[in-house]
């Protein structure tokens, strides 16, 4: 079937909201938010293989040594292979350092609640996270339920989570908290996530030395990310006892606006992200915390996240999702430091060259271009900044046998040889790798068989005419 000609028809445009007096678009971020990591949870449920316990831990791991201190770690009551891994974390003595918070999901069902917290008896830290759709579209199609049906469930099942956690010394959770989401929050009417929140609120009476986490989801992501900046700046104006709750974000990825999403949203009042790493999630994905984080990073704000050595994250993260991360996925694809085009390459060269000559340190202003983050403090080399192929030029050539012979060519020399190189790359049709062109020039100018030049004698100066 083709698109159709007038989609007016079918798809209806996502309707803004008013706010004349919209405070977020003249706010900065300035610090980090909490974040918490639902890889385990929102990115396992989404896999073709989903991770076994093994798997789970192995990654588990890996987030507490990055420095996540909230960590969705599963869905208990979706079957044994969750409740198991939630129960060895708790059980495990030494797996779950003191200052990190487990985090589980439920339905809005006091069976399945039930069962949700017995995975968590005997932890140090939890979070018991309970969900229900607020949208007419799933109240009405999922559910069959209306705005006073919905609350009265929330509120319900609310109490009922109280009455089996905080309230109950037998629980054995030395400290709880609490979350609640409007599932798809972003396509609710405003007004009702607010009325739900604050019944819900009402019912656990928060604090504010251990606040409820209200997460607003954009569980599909339909508009733009101003739209959902402006939603979440209406939440925290009208949610009452502000100070009593942490507002969190989960945005999905479904018009690639994620990122945006969430750091607009920052901007209009959130506390608190969930996302995984580089974006693994249902559909197209889950925000990526990778991207977040960096981002901040750039802007010469530490994320409290510890990415300086990417490459092992991607390794972990490559083999127990079984999804490469994408070679131009921002910060931690394979060709995102690399350089093929002629002009990228000089102007990249030329940075290094000047950064060099001022002896810049490693903690000096960083401003290279086209390198808005030091490869280094990734864990990355210099050496597949710049890569070579028909399409490279004379400074990509010179960078490669400066890195590989430690030659500083001249002008003239690295036009002659780039010529040499553009031939072999045309012929060969494919990028040439750092050795072959180290080899190439080896060959061309006689440096090792035969040698037509030897070195005398030398002196240096500072004229270049």
């Amino acid at each position: 079937m083709p698109m159709l000609a007038d989609p007016s028809k079918k798809y209806h445009p996502f309707k803004p909201i008013n706010i004349p007096d919209r405070q977020w678009p003249s706010k900065q971020i300035v610090k980090p938010p909490r974040w918490l990591s639902t890889d385990l949870r929102d990115g396992n449920q989404s896999l073709v293989d989903p991770m076994d316990g093994e798997q789970k831990l192995r990654y588990f791991k890996m987030l507490t040594k990055l420095g996540y201190k909230e960590i969705e770690v599963s869905f208990p009551s979706s079957g044994d292979t969750d409740f198991n891994f939630t129960r060895d974390l708790v059980t495990t003595s030494g797996l779950v350092p003191d200052d990190v918070w487990l985090q589980v999901l439920s339905p809005c069902r006091k069976d399945l609640i039930r069962k949700t917290v017995d995975s968590l008896k005997g932890a140090r830290k939890a979070i018991l996270h309970l969900y229900l759709a607020t949208s007419p579209c799933f109240q009405r199609i999922v559910f069959g339920m209306d705005n006073a049906q919905s609350k009265a469930l929330a509120v319900e099942c609310t109490k009922y989570a109280r009455s089996i956690t905080k309230d109950d010394p037998s629980s054995d959770v030395k400290e709880w908290a609490f979350e609640f989401s409007p599932e798809t929050f972003s396509d609710s009417n405003m007004d009702f996530a607010v009325e739900i929140c604050e019944a819900v609120k009402e019912a656990w009476e928060p604090s504010v030395e251990n606040p409820i986490i209200f997460n607003l989801p954009a569980t599909v992501e339909m508009s733009t990310p101003n739209v959902y900046a402006d939603q979440i700046e209406y939440f925290c104006r009208h949610i009452t006892e502000r100070e009593k709750t942490a507002v969190s974000l989960h945005p999905h990825n479904d018009r690639g606006c994620a990122v945006a999403a969430a750091e607009l949203a920052q901007m209009a009042g959130a506390d608190r992200v969930e996302g995984t790493l580089f974006g693994n999630g249902e559909r197209t994905g889950n925000v990526d915390l990778v991207t977040l984080g960096l981002n901040l990073y750039t802007q010469g704000i530490h994320p409290q996240i510890d990415f300086s050595d990417l490459q092992s994250i991607i390794d972990i993260v490559e083999k127990s999702n079984k999804i490469p991360v994408h070679p131009r996925a921002p910060y931690g694809g394979q060709l995102v430091v690399c350089a093929f085009s002629g002009s990228h390459q000089d102007a990249i060269k030329k940075g290094f060259t000047a950064r060099d000559a001022s002896g810049s340190k490693v903690d000096d202003y960083w401003q290279v271009p086209y390198l808005p983050l030091d490869p280094a403090d990734i864990g990355r080399t210099y050496e597949a900044i710049i890569r070579v192929n028909s399409q490279s030029g004379k400074g990509g050539v010179a960078w490669i046998i400066k890195r590989t012979l430690e030659l500083d060519l001249p002008r003239g020399l690295q036009v002659a040889f780039s010529r040499i190189v553009q031939r072999e790359t045309d012929s060969l049709g494919r990028e040439l790798q750092a050795k072959e062109i180290k080899d190439l020039f080896v060959d061309a100018y006689h440096l090792e068989k035969n040698p037509r030049f030897h070195l005398v004698d030398y002196d240096i100066t500072a004229d270049r005419s």
